[in-house]
């Protein structure tokens, strides 16, 4: 990997199996909070209600918000949906990991301007997920939802951590919402994963996220039998494409005239979908008394589809690096810690999610791990503070979305600034009064614009992130 040469690999080693020598004898009972994580697939920032929605109805991640901390600068790793995955579990930006770019790509013009940087098919073995770390320490782990971070050689859930797997593929989408899930899920006869086979019986008109939440469902109540902690990773297929729903629950919304929709009906329904399943595990949890001793995180892995919906008053849409394609919606509910209802302005981003369970877990922290995690915990109680930073993205490739170009970004504090590559381009936004990057400032802050941009290469020269370099067969027009 590009940040660990032979003898930092070496001296990693020797940590974990320090860190597994004192996990049993530092943690108890009392102190291994279940965890929940819902990861939703392409949820735009202003695609709920609590977010001010007026359009989306989500009642249940509504109350979730109210019992816990809702964080208005979240942001994904990416502007596209793998590598933000990646940082979830291994708390490194992309850059670090060489997951910079959505699975399975290829799709690089060979005669563009500049060529792409390098990326990996699969998350490294190497890298130890949270899931591995919480497993370790006597959880019980399980997968539910959308992998998309390998393949099947030695890239899937369960070569990462993971006890249980339902629904985790090498593929980016289901194909078909409805049982029995065909398109890009064309499962062989002779595959016999326990993922695939579970959603092999189902019936005519099953919905996806519906099956996948009563999956969920008998995990959380199994783990209950067997007593022991859980970590429920819940990355839904909703609301990626294809835009599918149920029908009765689209006409609600077909009702609603087009000047007053924010988004597709279709979709509406699917987000809909999606608040029925995080109040079904919240229902299960207080049925099962669970509720007092269980972390639940909600956010997503990038910003709004411009085909499904509106992510005004943020500026462009998944793909971008606008805020519209990394700013989205994060929240905790963490009883007895969380104060309840606050609101939180300080900027997090994926990679924070690891150390943040591990805190949840009474787990000591893996810096050498998540070296671009921080935890959150400290902020919970609306009073807390943690260390400043800047936040980083780098993403050297092309992809088909609107507004979206080769593009490395830095946010420091209320100022963002975006370096382009093709076209080549500097842009600087203060967020605090221009959240819609309307006003462009770098000609006018142009020793602000300087000092970002010499923190951004360091930082990119520091993380061994890939360059774009000329490329020789492109025929200029």
């Amino acid at each position: 990997m590009p940040t660990h040469n032979i003898k930092t690999r070496h001296l990693f080693v020797l940590s974990i199996l320090v860190y597994h020598s004192i996990l049993l004898g530092t943690t108890t009972a009392q102190n291994k909070h279940n965890i929940v994580l819902f990861l939703i697939d392409d949820l735009g920032w202003s695609d709920l209600s609590c977010q001010g929605s007026t359009y989306y109805q989500t009642p249940n991640i509504d109350l979730l918000a109210e019992q816990g901390v809702r964080f208005t600068d979240a942001y994904a790793a990416c502007a596209v949906c793998t590598p933000t995955r990646a940082a979830i579990m291994t708390g490194k930006y992309p850059a670090r990991t060489l997951m910079t770019e959505w699975l399975p790509s290829g799709r690089w013009d060979p005669k563009a301007r500049l060529r792409e940087g390098r990326f990996l098919r699969d998350l490294p073995r190497e890298e130890y997920t949270i899931a591995e770390a919480l497993r370790d320490a006597g959880y019980r782990t399980g997968h539910f939802g959308k992998w998309h971070l390998g393949t099947e050689t030695f890239g899937m859930p369960e070569h990462h951590g993971f006890q249980f797997n339902v629904g985790g593929n090498p593929h980016g989408n289901p194909g078909n919402y409805f049982f029995p899930y065909n398109g890009s899920w064309k499962i062989p006869k002779t595959n016999q994963r326990a993922s695939w086979k579970v959603l092999q019986d189902g019936e005519p008109g099953e919905y996806l996220t519906d099956r996948l939440t009563k999956e969920a469902v008998k995990f959380i109540r199994q783990s209950d039998v067997d007593e022991q902690p859980f970590f429920l990773y819940f990355p839904h297929y909703g609301v990626h494409t294809p835009i599918q729903a149920k029908q009765e629950v689209t006409a609600k919304y077909e009702k609603i005239s087009k000047g007053e929709r924010q988004g597709l009906p279709a979709y509406a329904a699917m987000v809909e979908s999606i608040d029925d399943s995080v109040g079904q595990i919240l229902q299960t949890l207080e049925k099962m008394d669970l509720t007092d001793n269980t972390v639940v995180i909600f956010t997503s892995d990038n910003g709004g589809f411009w085909k499904a919906t509106s992510n005004a008053p943020l500026r462009a849409n998944k793909g971008a690096y606008y805020e519209g394609g990394i700013r989205v919606p994060l929240i905790i509910k963490w009883p007895g810690v969380a104060e309840q209802g606050v609101v939180i302005n300080t900027p997090s981003t994926s990679a924070d999610l690891y150390p943040t369970c591990l805190a949840a877990a009474g787990l000591p922290l893996l810096s050498n791990q998540h070296e671009d995690g921080l935890d959150l915990t400290p902020l919970l109680d609306g009073k807390g503070v943690i260390k400043e930073r800047a936040l980083f993205w780098h993403y050297p490739h092309y992809n088909g979305h609107p507004s979206s170009v080769p593009s490395s970004v830095i946010r420091k504090g209320k100022w963002k600034l975006i370096q382009t590559y093709d076209p080549a381009g500097i842009e600087l936004y203060n967020l605090e009064n221009d959240l819609s990057e309307k006003n462009d400032l770098a000609m006018q802050e142009t020793e602000l614009t300087d000092r970002l941009l010499n923190e951004l290469e360091a930082w990119k020269v520091s993380v061994g992130a890939e360059k774009m370099l000329p490329n020789p067969d492109f025929e200029c027009p």
